[in-house]
Order: C-alpha cells, then sequence, then structure tokens
C-alpha cells in the first residue's frame, strides 16, 4: 500500500466512538499477517487510555491521534505522551510517543509522527523518545529482532518496517534492550549454586523467602522501596508513584504465583526481590479478537481460563531489584537459583529475562554464563523535535 501524505488523514481522538476506533487499529491490523502477535485484552487497552483507571495521568498526560485514508478507513495510530514523573527527575524537555501503529506505508507513519512531534512541541518539549505505552514502567520499546518468536507477558510487538519508519524519519536509537531465554535443560546449574554458596560465605545472615498473598499490601510496599532505589540509577529510569505500583499489583494479583516471587534479606530486613509471572500470553494467544465476550458470549473468558490452568509452561522475569548497598554482592544469583528451583515444580520449564539493559554489562554476562541466550532485541528510539519539523 502506499499513500501521498496529502491522503493521508491525521486528527485528534474526540469521543468515545474515536477511542474505539483508535482501540481498534492493531486487531484490524495483524491477524492473518503476524501469528506470532497476541492481542491483548481490549477492556486492558481501554482502561490503559482512561485517565480515571490510570495512574499514570496522576502526573502525565497523552494525546491520542488516529490516521485515516482518502476513505475514511483507519490507517495508523499514535499517542504524544507526557510524563510528569521523567520530566521532574530527568528534566531533559523529553517527551514520548506511543501506541504507535500503522500500515507499511512510510506517509503514513510520517504524518503520524508529525502529529506526535507537533503536540509535544505545544507542550514546551524539545526531544521524542518511544515507543512508551505510556511509560517505561509499562508495555515499552520496539521490537526489533525476534519476529518468529511469541512476546512474553507485558512485552511489544510490532511488524518489523516499524524500525525503517523511524530510522527514515530521523530517530536514533536510544537504547538496545535484550530479552534472554533460560530452559531447565540448559541451565549451568552446578556452577550457579556454586556462586550462591560463596555469596552466603561472604554475606552471613542472608536468606530467602516467597512472597506472603497474605501480606500482600506490604509486600508491594516493599518492592517499590526497593525498586525505586535499586533502579534510580538505570538509564531512563521513572520512580513508580505509589498509585502506579498498586494499581500494577491489583492487575498482577489476578495472576501472580507466590511460589516463583522471592525476597532476599539480611538478618530479617528485605534488601532484594524478584518477580516471575506466568507467561499468560500464552493463554492470551488463544483468545480471538482480545474480546472475552464476543457476540454476547463466553467464549473468549472460557478459552482464557482453560489455558491459565493448563496451557502455561514459562513465566518471565520483568523486575528484580538489590538495593544499592547490597549490589555486587551476588544477591542476584540468590534469586535467580530459587525461581530456577522452583520453577519446574510449580510447572514452569522456561523462563524469559527480560528486558537487560544493553549497558548493564554485569547482568547481561551473568545471565548468559548460566545458559540463557538472547531470544528477543528491543530498542528505544529518540530525535530532537526541532529536527524532525
Amino acid at each position: 500500500m502506499s499513500s501521498s501524505p496529502e491522503a493521508v488523514r491525521v486528527r485528534p481522538v474526540e469521543g468515545w466512538w474515536d477511542r474505539k476506533r483508535f482501540i481498534d487499529v492493531p486487531y484490524e491490523f495483524y491477524p492473518g499477517r503476524y501469528p506470532r502477535w497476541v492481542p491483548p485484552l481490549r477492556r486492558d487497552v481501554k482502561d490503559t487510555l482512561d485517565p480515571s483507571s490510570n495512574a499514570f495521568f496522576e502526573h502525565g498526560d497523552m494525546q491520542l491521534f488516529l490516521a485515516e485514508d482518502a476513505s475514511g478507513t483507519a490507517v495508523g495510530r499514535i499517542a504524544g505522551v507526557v510524563n510528569g514523573m521523567h520530566l521532574q527527575r530527568h528534566e531533559d524537555a523529553t517527551g514520548f510517543f506511543g501506541f504507535f501503529e500503522c500500515v507499511d506505508d512510510y506517509a503514513v507513519a510520517e504524518a503520524l509522527l508529525d502529529a506526535a512531534a507537533d503536540w509535544l512541541r505545544e507542550q514546551g518539549l524539545e526531544r521524542m523518545r518511544g515507543p512508551a505505552n505510556p511509560s517505561l514502567n509499562d508495555t515499552a520499546g520496539l521490537l526489533v529482532d525476534g519476529f518468529d518468536r511469541t512476546p512474553s507477558l507485558l512485552m511489544p510487538y510490532n511488524p518489523p518496517y516499524h524500525e525503517d519508519f523511524l530510522e527514515r524519519y530521523g530517530f536514533d536509537r536510544a537504547m538496545t534492550m535484550w530479552a534472554y531465554y533460560l530452559h531447565k535443560k540448559y541451565v549451568e546449574y552446578e556452577r550457579l549454586q556454586r556462586g550462591v554458596e560463596l555469596v552466603q560465605r561472604r554475606t552471613p545472615g542472608l536468606s530467602l523467602r516467597t512472597l506472603d498473598m497474605d501480606r500482600f499490601e506490604e509486600e508491594v510496599r516493599t518492592v517499590r522501596a526497593i525498586y525505586n532505589d535499586a533502579w534510580a540509577d538505570n538509564w531512563g529510569f521513572v520512580p513508580m508513584t505509589e498509585g502506579e505500583l498498586q494499581q500494577l499489583a491489583d492487575e498482577l494479583k489476578q495472576i501472580v504465583d507466590p511460589e516463583i516471587v522471592f525476597f532476599v534479606e539480611h538478618e530479617g530486613d528485605p534488601v532484594g526481590f524478584s518477580v516471575a509471572l506466568p507467561d499468560i500470553n500464552q493463554a492470551l494467544q488463544h483468545v480471538p479478537d482480545g474480546r472475552l465476550f464476543p457476540y454476547g458470549l463466553p467464549t473468549g473468558l472460557t478459552s482464557l481460563l482453560l489455558n491459565l490452568r493448563y496451557g502455561i509452561y514459562e513465566c518471565r522475569m520483568p523486575l528484580m531489584g538489590i538495593r544499592q548497598d547490597y549490589q555486587g554482592k551476588g544477591l542476584d544469583s540468590m534469586l535467580v537459583l530459587a525461581t530456577i528451583e522452583n520453577g519446574p515444580p510449580n510447572g514452569y520449564d522456561a523462563c524469559e529475562m527480560s528486558w537487560v539493559l544493553d549497558t548493564n554489562e554485569r547482568l547481561k554476562n551473568h545471565v548468559e554464563s548460566l545458559g540463557a541466550v538472547v531470544d528477543k532485541e528491543y530498542a528505544m528510539f529518540e530525535a530532537p523535535i526541532s529536527s524532525v519539523e
């Protein structure tokens, strides 16, 4: 498909019908073209975009745009995103774009990116980074390698041509992120076990425990405190607000398996954690069109529940944090070993560790030494808004 810029109309989303069409775009593009794409539940996407449902809007703002061809058919979408917490922390006049989808037509991509850049410029911002949907604490990044693999829970999937479109527009890669895949068959178990024994000898008083569901709210507060300390110096880090973490916890509580969530303590004081989650994308891929009740029937819900019970055999570790005063002591090895030991008995044969920043050489070397392999490559892109006018 090819369009001239004049044939593409990009306009702000206004009203519930436009918002519905905005949500519909990927469900119309991907089926039949990209079989590895996993449709998220539509209701979850709707909640993400709703200021009354998403704690992001306590400090952020979004403007949604829809692209239409001459016939009025939706051919793409994008959101301009202002992340108040990012601006407060980094003071770098950087805005974001997210929810980017378009047909295989650069003219459509250009028009959409122009709309997002113009809106961000009106907000007084000077750079545009993305994709972030709507923040790095949500689904973020562009898939640039690994299109033949199904994405894990809360990881993006997009057509290969998106990278080319961003680069043609003037974006440079700001950061590369890796997804590592570790299967029980290939774990360097003895090496890891020896390393953990050494860690425990060097720092007496260390212990591990699993998530206590009876104290779930307290556990969430502990995770937030450690996470915001542990990640403070990482690229692009923005602390989770109490509202954002509580919202995430409420969502994940429905699927969390406490047997693969761990806290490492030193003399009873929590100093690190890891969160692995059942990869529910293995179940969601069996829910057609992201609808639980298509045509008013519970067929999607029935399929989801059956596959949640019997169809999940992998997990994803999206979060790990070690308090800064305990970093470099090998505590992450304890958490990884515990996940590897508890995973298979609870039905998880493999784990995706994602994502790992390309600049984190220590962690990359560590997971590779355990037998993990790079499974997918993601990237964030950035450009000065002035250079893309």
